[in-house]
């Protein structure tokens, strides 16, 4: 089990993390979200080991985790970080980056790992390039097959996806997400997509101006959220004041009726390729709901929430 216990830390006067305190069991994923600047990227740096904390302490099992101050080169051998800077040597092949840290003794076996791991990030024909040559998404599939080389306990990943096409991301995704589980690597990765959310995570950690405030199910912190801010890191939100009751309303639970109270005008119509996204105003407020046909902009509709 990985232990967050109490975890302050600031790069200068400001707290950039204040009392994070959390635990994830072996094997588990936990997707960490939260604005930019939020203290994401901070936190799995300091779970790695690279900042000594300002309070607080951090334990793998019963190994305490520490910072440069106690370790001369930074960093837990357990562990592997992927940082968004993907460090790739750039004048050697992408299988020679793969196999960088892996031993030499047992040339055969190094050769099918590295084969074994090109395959599950999808570049198994640019083997023998040159990591100089690669697009940014490229060389972000050939970091996450380095560190997962040498099978570490402990994964952080540091917007894993954030530079792969979108065709190759949810096969990417699938391969990368099943291989953790399999191997039992736990797992914790900071991300803006809810895709990796919601399909891949076993519990989200919300951060907020370096505070944690809400941690548990993704499914069940999407169904529930308990502020506009948790629900907006999933995508669009409609804030609705309806019977004196402010609503957090997904554009997706919307509908459109026959007659109701709730009488909105397009403004505007997206299509994104199953249904269209409308933008609608009510009350001077600008609200957004899916539907399966294109709408005239200008027209009045009524709308109701999905039982």
């Amino acid at each position: 089990m990985l232990q967050v216990k109490n975890v302050t830390f600031s790069y200068s006067d400001s707290i950039t993390l204040n009392n994070i305190d959390f635990s994830v069991k072996k094997g588990k994923n936990l997707a960490v979200i939260g604005e930019s600047g939020c203290g994401k990227s901070t936190l799995l740096k300091l779970i790695y080991g690279l900042y000594d904390l300002n309070e607080g302490q951090l334990f793998w099992n019963d190994i305490e985790i520490l910072g440069p101050k106690y370790n001369l080169i930074p960093g837990m051998d357990f562990m592997k970080y992927l940082a968004q800077d993907f460090d790739l040597m750039p004048f050697i092949t992408v299988a020679e980056n793969v196999g960088k840290y892996l031993s030499n003794i047992y040339l055969e076996k190094k050769k099918e790992r590295i084969t074994e791991l090109l395959e599950i990030v999808e570049m198994t024909d640019y083997a023998n390039i040159k990591a100089k040559y690669l697009s940014g998404g490229q060389m972000q599939r050939v970091a996450l097959a380095r560190v997962l080389a040498l099978e570490p306990e402990v994964l952080l990943l540091d917007e894993p996806f954030s530079h792969i096409d979108n065709f190759r991301k949810n096969s990417l995704r699938r391969k990368l997400f099943g291989y953790l589980k399999e191997k039992q690597i736990t797992t914790i990765f900071a991300t803006h997509d809810s895709s990796d959310i919601l399909s891949f995570a076993d519990e989200v950690l919300v951060l907020k101006n370096g505070q944690l405030i809400e941690m548990g199910n993704p499914k069940t912190i999407y169904e529930n959220p308990k502020t506009k801010y948790i629900a907006s890191l999933f995508g669009d939100v409609n804030e609705i004041e309806r019977n004196r009751k402010i609503e957090l309303i997904f554009p997706h639970q919307l509908m459109i009726t026959d007659k109701s109270d709730f009488k909105v005008f397009v403004i505007n119509a997206y299509f994104l390729g199953s249904y269209y996204l409308i933008e609608a105003s009510y009350k001077n407020n600008t609200i957004f709901f899916e539907t399966e046909n294109d709408l005239q902009i200008g027209s009045e509709v009524h709308l109701k929430k999905k039982p």
